[in-house]
C-alpha cells in the first residue's frame, strides 16, 4: 500500500509551480532567510523546497532555508541579523525575548503546546520516574532545548539531585530524532526528546518509536514558536504572519500543515511560555545556591 504522505509530496509541487507563474516584481528585495533548528525533523526536508514556494508565492520575494545543526548556530545567526525569521525553541526565545518577536505558535493537537517525553529502552520495563535512572547513560537533545535539556534537569533538581553528577555519562545527540535513535539503539538507558517529534516519529517510522517506553510527560508547555529579530521592519512582520495564519485557509496550505503534522499556526503572546521562564529562574537559582554553599565550605575550611 503506497503511504497517502508520499502522495502529497507531488500534488504540492504541482500546486506550486502553477501558483510560481507569477513573477516577483519590482524593485530588488532583500531574501528573506529564515532559520531551522533540529525540530524539524531530517525525514521532512524535502518539503523544505516546496514551503519556500508558497512563501515566496504570497511575499513576493525570494525565501531561504538556513539549517543549522545546534539551537545556538541558529540564536547567533538570529540575533546577528544574517536570518530574519527562525522556527526555534522556547527556552532560547525565552532568554533573549528582548531581541526576538514572537511571530506565530504551531498549533498540535488542538493546542499550541507540547510536552518533553522521558523515553527508556522498550526492553527496560521497571524504571518509573527520571530518579531510577541514576548511574546510567542519557541523552540530551541540545544544551538551548526545553524538553530535551532543561526539563530533566529540573526535574533532578527538584528531586534533590545534581544534574551534573547523577547520570554515569550524558551526551548531546543535537536533534531529537537522534536523541529517540540513541536509546533505540541502547547507546543511552535513558533521554529527554520533544514529545511532538515522538509522536511524528511514531506516525512515520513505528518501528523506530516501539523500541522505545515513554516513563512519563512533562507538563505542557508553549511549542516552539517561529520568531522574528526586531531588525526586521514592521510591514514584513505583518505580512509573514498573515501568510503564516492563512496557511489553514488555503489547500496548498492544509496539504503543508498535514506533512508538519500540524493544525496549523496561530497568534500568540510571550505569556504562553511563562511555565519555561519559571524553569529558568529556578535554575538559575538553584546554580547560584550550589555556588553558594561552595564559597562557603572552602571559606571555613
Amino acid at each position: 500500500m503506497v503511504d497517502s504522505r508520499q502522495l502529497l509530496i507531488p500534488v504540492l509541487c504541482l500546486m506550486l509551480a502553477l501558483g510560481s507563474s507569477v513573477a516577483m516584481a519590482g524593485e530588488q528585495v532583500q531574501t528573506l532567510r529564515i532559520g531551522l533548528t533540529p525540530v524539524f525533523l531530517d525525514n521532512k526536508l524535502s518539503i523544505l523546497r516546496i514551503w519556500q514556494r508558497y512563501l515566496e508565492n504570497r511575499l513576493q520575494r525570494q525565501v531561504e532555508f538556513v539549517q543549522r545543526q545546534t539551537y545556538r548556530e541558529i540564536i547567533d545567526l538570529l540575533l546577528a541579523g544574517d536570518i530574519q525569521s527562525a522556527w526555534i525553541c522556547g527556552f532560547p526565545f525565552v532568554r533573549y525575548s528582548s531581541q526576538l518577536t514572537l511571530l506565530v505558535v504551531p498549533l498540535y493537537r488542538g493546542q499550541p503546546l507540547y510536552q518533553s517525553y522521558l523515553i527508556v529502552p522498550a526492553t527496560d520495563e521497571s524504571t518509573r520516574d527520571i530518579s531510577d535512572l541514576q548511574d546510567k547513560v542519557f541523552a540530551y537533545s541540545d544544551p538551548d532545548s526545553n524538553s530535551g535539556y532543561l526539563v530533566p534537569r529540573v526535574g533532578l533538581r527538584r528531586l534533590g539531585y545534581d544534574p551534573d553528577t547523577f547520570f554515569a555519562r550524558t551526551f548531546f545527540a543535537w536533534a531529537h530524532h537522534d536523541v529517540v535513535m540513541a536509546v533505540a539503539e541502547g547507546v543511552a538507558q535513558g533521554g529527554a526528546v520533544d514529545g511532538y517529534v515522538w509522536d511524528t516519529l511514531r506516525q512515520l517510522h513505528p518501528e523506530i518509536t516501539q523500541r522505545t517506553r515513554i516513563v512519563n510527560k512533562s507538563p505542557k508547555f508553549g511549542f516552539p514558536p517561529l520568531v522574528v529579530n526586531n531588525m526586521l521592519p514592521d510591514e514584513d512582520v505583518r505580512l509573514l504572519r498573515h501568510v503564516m495564519l492563512r496557511m489553514k485557509d488555503e489547500p496548498d496550505g492544509v496539504l503543508l500543515l498535514r506533512e508538519l503534522n500540524l493544525d496549523s499556526f496561530v497568534s500568540a503572546t510571550p505569556e504562553l511560555y511563562e511555565g519555561i521562564r519559571e524553569n529558568v529562574l529556578y535554575m538559575n537559582q538553584a546554580e547560584l545556591n550550589v555556588r553558594q554553599n561552595q564559597l562557603t565550605l572552602q571559606d571555613t575550611n
